[in-house]
């Protein structure tokens, strides 16, 4: 046991190297903001007690007119660093009174590692968990005080916040998140080091200094003020950043060996549901989610679904066979007092990341429950889709497919065998759509939620998916015509397929096997493979097609 324990020990004693060399950097920029006003200080102390004669009046003055603005730009420099608050990742705090259990549970992990515990326990829409130290404390405070006296497992009110990955609570069983977590909250040990936090907090705090910089505005004199500051947290960054990035490896080396005697055989398990949890979650965000915020609704149940989603991929991949017998064990997220309501609040937050959606519930941006989503969802977004496709083809007021194909082909043979100038007026207006979509987000932000505005990146949230294609919308839109058609016509219903999305159910089964006879119309202008499934499947072509 005590070579276990002198693992760590190392890791965090070479951690503490690293965090002096940073720490060295600091001093050394402080050594020479104060170097002028020294050698001003010396030569104005000689003249006074006549130790330098008056041939150093010259050399005096010079002196202390280089000091002043050094010190005055040192002084600048110091207050915009001390002000700057860091970047803080957008989560979901959690209570301890709405999460006792999972509180007890990391505080008993810290207790078994010997470190202290997080302060508090937060939750993100990502597959990913970090320690997060959210004190904003100046880089030049406290250079001198004594940390706190803190109890082995104990929480200390400036001890990082413990992040945990939504996915990851619902997913995985209450041992694997046990065993996923220690080499995490065992990062709390070298993280309450003195050396170690301080050299933390002096590069947070340059590294948001050259943010603040990088995006004032104004006046030039307030520009060029700025820009002075932005090149010197550069300029330390540079200085400090292979130290700051061996001290970071060094701090979870020494993590990853004390989590050692924690529940290792375990994680080896976990680690895997970790990949299988991204897999599902990445999926659902791409197929499921990104419709439903396309047409103003956000799904309040991603963590739920996340759950269906893997238990689908479990029962199609053999890869994945054998995962779903854990389901029987108690899930993580029963360590939670009221896990839908912390659902409901994550899956508003990965909205407002990932489709850049507000920050609140409104008339244009509405809940929706699985169990509504094929109506609320996927019949809305056909409907809308084949109303579009009419308008740019000037369809008649009862526009059916027949009308759809006949006018596709008319166009293709205008313009010379192709679909290409409806597609490019389909992906124009789509295009104009999305303009002013994001720009209502983006103006609401601005006008209700400042704070909150600034979480997101410059120019809204996380692209889930790149921009598509003319074509690609072009043959969507088809299929959305085709789906209403089939629901209109031939008994057929709307779906939700967790893995794929938006799925067209006849006699109950989904149908997948539409995407080869659209593509042949979008692209080769061929209705025929169409048609054949269109009569196959019993869609009446000449049937009006009900819109929204």
């Amino acid at each position: 046991m005590s070579g276990l324990v002198a693992v760590p020990e190392m890791g965090t004693r070479s951690a503490r190297d690293h965090a002096l060399a940073v720490l060295r950097v600091r001093g050394t920029a402080l050594g020479a903001a104060l170097l002028p006003a020294a050698v001003a200080a010396v030569l104005i102390a000689g003249g006074i007690t006549g130790r330098l004669g008056d041939g150093w009046d010259a050399a005096r003055w010079a002196a202390v007119a280089v000091a002043l603005p050094v010190l005055a730009a040192a002084a600048w420099v110091a207050a915009v660093i001390a002000r700057a608050r860091p970047a803080v990742s957008p989560t979901v705090q959690i209570e301890e009174s709405a999460a006792p259990d999972l509180y007890r549970l990391i505080r008993d992990l810290a207790d078994r590692m010997d470190v202290p515990a997080p302060s508090a326990i937060a939750l993100t829409p990502d597959c990913d968990s970090w320690l997060e130290d959210r004190a904003h404390a100046s880089p030049f405070r406290g250079l001198s005080r004594l940390p706190r006296p803190v109890r082995a497992g104990g929480a200390r009110g400036d001890a990082p916040v413990l992040v945990i990955g939504s996915p990851f609570l619902w997913w995985m069983r209450v041992a694997e998140l046990r065993a996923l977590l220690a080499p995490v909250v065992a990062g709390t040990g070298p993280s309450a080091h003195p050396d170690i936090a301080a050299a933390r907090r002096f590069v947070r705090g340059l590294d948001a200094a050259a943010a603040v910089a990088a995006t004032v505005g104004g006046p030039l004199p307030r520009r060029l003020a700025y820009d002075v500051v932005g090149w010197v947290a550069r300029l330390l960054l540079r200085a400090g950043a292979s130290h700051a990035a061996e001290m970071e490896r060094m701090v979870a080396a020494a993590a990853a060996a004390r989590a050692q005697a924690v529940d290792y055989g375990l994680r080896v398990v976990a680690q895997e549901q970790v990949g299988l949890a991204y897999a599902g979650w990445d999926r659902l965000l791409t197929r499921v989610a990104l419709p439903a915020w396309r047409t103003g609704r956000w799904p309040e149940r991603l963590d739920a679904g996340v759950v269906a989603a893997l238990t689908e991929l479990s029962r199609r991949d053999r890869l994945a066979e054998g995962f779903t017998t854990r389901l029987g064990e108690r899930p993580a997220c029963d360590l939670l007092e009221e896990p839908g309501a912390v659902d409901r609040a994550v899956s508003l937050l990965a909205a407002r990341l990932f489709h850049d959606g507000p920050a609140e519930p409104g008339p244009d941006w509405e809940p929706v429950d699985w169990s509504q989503y094929p109506d609320e969802v996927v019949d809305r977004i056909w409907r809308t889709e084949a109303a579009r496709l009419f308008t740019v083809l000037r369809a008649t007021e009862n526009p059916t497919l027949a009308e759809l194909i006949d006018r596709l082909l008319g166009e293709a043979a205008t313009a010379g065998g192709g679909t290409d100038e409806v597609a490019a007026r389909i992906g124009a207006v789509v295009a104009r759509e999305d303009a002013v979509r994001e720009g209502s987000a983006r103006a609401g932000a601005a006008s209700g939620d400042v704070e909150g505005a600034a979480l997101l990146p410059p120019g809204g949230g996380f692209p889930l998916q790149p921009p598509r294609s003319g074509r690609e919308l072009l043959a969507e839109h088809i299929a959305a015509a085709v789906c209403c058609a089939a629901v209109d016509t031939a008994g057929a219903a709307p779906g939700l397929d967790w893995l794929d999305g938006p799925a067209l159910f006849v006699d109950g089964e989904r149908r997948a096997d539409l995407a080869r006879p659209v593509l042949a119309l979008a692209e080769e202008a061929d209705p025929r493979p169409l048609r054949d499934w269109l009569a196959a499947v019993g869609v009446r072509h000449d049937k009006p097609i009900r819109l929204v």
